[in-house]
């Protein structure tokens, strides 16, 4: 009965921390959707024109080739030279929290 009883006791933490790590994921989401990144289908040339030159440019690899540059904030994958999507690097959102999103 004691067992049942801390069981009990310690769902609600359990349930609000995973509650929570929802809100935090689609808050994440939110956030993303509102910074300027390049989207699918422009160039290279336009990339490199709207957001400046990459801190990396990477080989590229595969057939068709896949080609990867790296930015402060996020890195863009092309296919032949037009975007197929960016990704925020890891944390980002979390990290800039609280800050204007500058692009």
């Amino acid at each position: 009965m004691a067992a049942i009883r801390k069981f009990l006791l310690a769902l609600p933490v359990f349930c609000s921390f995973h509650a929570s790590a929802d809100v935090l994921l689609i808050e994440q989401v939110r956030q993303a959707g509102r910074m300027d990144l390049p989207v699918n289908g422009q160039t290279m040339g336009e990339v490199e024109g709207l957001f400046g030159a990459p801190e990396q440019k990477h080989t590229s690899v595969g057939d068709p080739p896949i080609t990867r540059w790296d930015y402060d904030r996020w890195r863009v994958y092309f296919e032949f030279d037009k975007v197929l999507f960016t990704v925020l690097n890891e944390g980002e959102v979390i990290g800039s929290e609280g800050s204007e999103d500058s692009g």
